[in-house]
């Protein structure tokens, strides 16, 4: 029993050694850029970001729209009694001729007229049209849309900012999910060695080889075995869950891990890629752009706006339509603000300000991204040297181990001596699986302060 358990170590050593690439080989990525698009396509976060885009892409569009000619449909409908009214003396001017003529021609041929009074407020009118207007000169549209375009590529780039969060969130989950595996292999097999120890335990007390105190310990040693056990197997159901809820899948979804082997990095990763790629540095760029074009924006006030319409309608009491109603009406609309009290003078000083600052934040994130990429890279060397040492503190805890448990069947040392190679061989088995995470988790991290994964390639969108 102990020869097969020893047997199967030194296997996995020895798979471990021989998966050492020379190049970036991270476990099984096609199956781990294949959960990273099922991320990309149902993570809620992603997806908030993914509406504010097409919201700015609507607000781009509202923009465009501003070019083009309005048409509206005005109608209205008077009806009114009252009122100031304009009185015509009719009767007064025309009377006096008409009486003349009468009595030249005896005859009754013209009337007598009365005078006329005309309310000023129309009775039973109506006046309905179609209006296009359309904008000749405007620069405020200009610029608005300038910086509608500006803030599409903002919200373009916080999108990225997210996926790449995503993607190191991701690959970190992935691989404390399997470092969890790892905890729960690494106990099982530790059980089997102390199931074995309370089997030949029990078997030396029964023959009175050894007296019952190692039989006590052993079983000890189960019990305590069997709880950190269950305790891993606990911390692999949380990993589970917490990755699943990153693919927003059920949280109890299996995760396919069976082809890892621990493929890890131990050449130099590239360091001249820098923080260049950084989208937050896009962003913060953008920002700037959009203040500059917001300070032109407030100049622009000075520049007269010109716009032209025409109305196609009709009009008149009623609801007569003839051809004395209908008609159309033509006409150009020039508006030059002259003074506004210094106003637009102000918000483009505003505007200004707001670049500075958002030039202070540039410079500002790039100084931290360095920094954050910089330490990446440091605990990325650091956990090289933590992997290859695990590696060879394994190596050796099974050599303790097997030349320990020689020593326990001949008589020839303390069980408590055992108990302490088993521990310190587990323990090693432990720290390799949490070093070969930590690698990753590093790599994932300088992935991440470098801008590399290509989050939009056809597998990952």
């Amino acid at each position: 029993m102990y020869t097969s358990v020893i047997k199967k170590s030194l296997l996995l050593i020895w798979v471990i050694c021989a998966a050492l690439p020379a190049a970036y080989g991270q476990a099984n990525p096609e199956q781990l850029d294949d959960y990273i698009a099922i991320a990309f396509a149902n993570n809620q976060g992603l997806k908030q970001q993914q509406f504010d885009l097409d919201r700015a892409l609507s607000a781009l569009k509202e923009a465009q729209a501003m070019y083009l000619p309005t048409v509206s449909l005005l109608a209205s409908y008077t009806k009114s009694a009252g009122g100031r009214t304009i009185d015509v003396p009719v009767g007064d001017l025309v009377n006096p001729v008409y009486t003349a003529l009468n009595q030249l021609t005896g005859t009754n041929t013209y009337p007598h007229l009365e005078n006329e009074s005309f309310l000023l407020n129309p009775n039973n009118f109506y006046d309905t049209k179609v209006r296009t207007s359309l904008p000749l000169i405007n620069a405020e549209i200009c610029y608005n849309k300038l910086i509608k375009q500006q803030q599409i590529s903002s919200q373009q780039a916080a999108v990225n900012v997210y996926k790449r969060a995503l993607v190191k969130d991701i690959k970190t989950a992935y691989y404390r999910y399997y470092q969890a595996l790892q905890g729960i292999a690494t106990y099982n097999s530790a059980m089997t060695l102390v199931n074995e120890n309370v089997r030949v335990n029990e078997s030396m007390l029964r023959n009175g080889i050894r007296n019952g105190t190692a039989l006590l310990r052993a079983q000890t040693e189960q019990q305590k075995t069997n709880a950190a056990l269950i305790q891993a197997q606990r911390n692999s159901q949380n990993a589970r869950s917490y990755f699943n809820f990153l693919l927003n899948r059920p949280l109890k979804d299996s995760v396919y891990t069976e082809s890892i082997v621990s493929a890890v990095v131990l050449t130099l990763p590239d360091t001249t890629a820098g923080v260049s790629r950084r989208e937050e540095l896009k962003q913060l760029e953008t920002l700037r752009q959009v203040y500059t074009l917001d300070e032109k924006l407030q100049k622009s006030g000075f520049i007269p706006k010109l716009n032209t319409f025409i109305d196609l309608g009709s009009q008149g009491f009623d609801f007569n339509v003839n051809s004395k109603t209908r008609y159309y009406l033509w006409g150009v609309n020039l508006q030059w603000d002259v003074f506004t009290g210094g106003q637009r003078k102000y918000r483009a000083q505003q505007s200004h300000a707001n670049f500075n600052a958002a030039t202070a934040r540039l410079d500002q994130a790039q100084q931290s991204l360095a920094l954050e990429l910089d330490q990446s890279y440091n605990n990325y060397q650091s956990a090289k040297a933590a992997y290859k040492s695990a590696t060879s503190q394994l190596s050796f805890a099974l050599k303790y181990y097997n030349d320990q448990l020689k020593a326990y069947r001949a008589g020839q040392l303390l069980y408590l001596e055992l108990i302490d190679a088993e521990n310190q061989l587990t323990s090693s088995r432990l720290q390799l699986a949490e070093a070969q995470a930590s690698l990753q988790i590093t790599l994932a991290e300088l992935e991440r302060g470098q801008a590399t994964y290509p989050i939009n390639n056809p597998n990952a969108n």
